[in-house]
């Protein structure tokens, strides 16, 4: 592996660790945008889970985690039924449609809703609809680690203040990420000569977490929501950027 190569995976890890951080989130979307250019497709996924699970551990050990039993039982059950779809369809998938259709989803609706303020909370569905944003969610982390956008995306439609949002995101993202990690090892996904890599990911994304987590308590409920949601949108476009040109080259 060339140096170039270690520099551009340092810089996507730098730089998604610290959105997660900052949003609880979007490890997976920001570092691929980086990575999706240059790195294999496999090993960036590997690498994208383990980097987020590494980043949520971070978080987990530095700062007091609360949550709500009763409200995030739904997401981590359906995103552990999720997780093995994703994991049996990441070798089997055509990746760049499945980017293209996640980027296509946050870039049309995420917009949306940052324009429009005061969009009525979403209370259909309860619990068991809680349960399918897991399941998607546990799908696309097997598939890239992507476990955060459509739980994240699911818990500003239903209006979830702030600190609860993301309590539900990290916890969940946690649970997801750890379970996704252990299948792609179980299953020879994770290779011995991936290991400089996984070591590289991981000294990347320790300052950048705390440096975002510690930026977060000063932010009020409204700029978080403009925040995750701007997040989302920038990550549609990167999904898209990668995976438009692939396609049309076909």
């Amino acid at each position: 592996m060339t140096v170039s190569l270690y520099l551009i995976v340092a810089l996507g890890a730098i730089v998604a660790g610290f959105v997660q951080g900052l949003s609880g989130f979007a490890f997976g979307l920001v570092a691929m945008s980086f990575w999706a250019w240059t790195v294999d497709p496999k090993l960036a996924a590997v690498l994208s889970t383990f980097g987020a699970l590494t980043g949520q551990v971070i978080a987990a050990f530095t700062a007091r985690r609360r949550f709500d039993k009763a409200l995030l039982a739904p997401f981590v059950i359906g995103g552990l039924v999720g997780l093995p779809v994703g994991v049996w369809l990441l070798p089997r998938l055509d990746v760049p449609i499945f980017k293209a259709c996640l980027g296509g989803l946050l870039l049309i609706w995420c917009p949306t809703m940052l324009m429009a303020r005061n969009l009525p909370r979403v209370t259909a569905g309860g619990r068991a609809a809680d349960a399918i944003a897991g399941w998607l969610g546990g799908i696309c982390g097997g598939i890239g680690g992507f476990t955060g956008p459509i739980p994240t995306l699911w818990c500003t439609l239903r209006g979830f203040e702030k600190d609860v949002q993301r309590e539900v995101i990290q916890n969940f993202n946690l649970s997801m990420l750890a379970v996704a990690f252990s299948l792609y090892v179980s299953s020879g996904l994770v290779s011995l000569s991936m290991l400089p890599m996984l070591g590289l990911v991981a000294l990347a994304v320790l300052v950048p977490v705390l440096v975002g987590a510690r930026l977060y308590v000063g932010i009020s409920h409204e700029a978080f929501r403009k925040i995750v949601l701007g997040l989302l949108t920038a990550s549609g476009i990167a999904l898209l950027a990668s995976s438009v040109p692939v396609l049309l080259a076909r």
